[in-house]
């Protein structure tokens, strides 16, 4: 993965990790500026993982990565500002989830 994707593959998630975080904001889609932020979002992260994708990356490879890191960033988001709790087993599956991402772009890296 070069520079330009991975920089698209950490806006992607960016974007994702901003419209899920506005949906628990939004409250049910009753406020305003939180909803909107849930449409920019969400269709943000997908216009730029179509992006990252007419660039050749593998879909699965960028998926797996997509959806691994947005995983791990709500859970610390809801740790940390909604107090939400984490169970050491769900803290060693988000590990695990973090151990997986860079073990995908180690091997990747190393196929090419």
């Amino acid at each position: 993965m070069n520079i330009l994707q991975l920089f698209l593959l950490f806006l992607t998630i960016g974007f994702e990790v901003l419209g899920t975080v506005s949906l628990k904001l939004s409250d049910g889609f009753t406020r305003l500026i939180p909803s909107l932020l849930v449409a920019i979002g969400y269709g943000a992260s997908f216009y730029f993982l179509a992006v990252l994708l007419k660039q050749g990356a593998p879909i699965g490879i960028i998926y797996a990565i997509w959806s691994g890191l947005g995983t791990a960033a709500i859970a610390l988001i809801g740790y940390l500002i909604w107090n939400e709790k984490l169970s050491i087993p769900a803290l060693i599956g988000i590990a695990l989830v973090i151990i997986g991402v860079a073990l995908i772009n180690l091997t990747t890296e190393a196929a090419h």
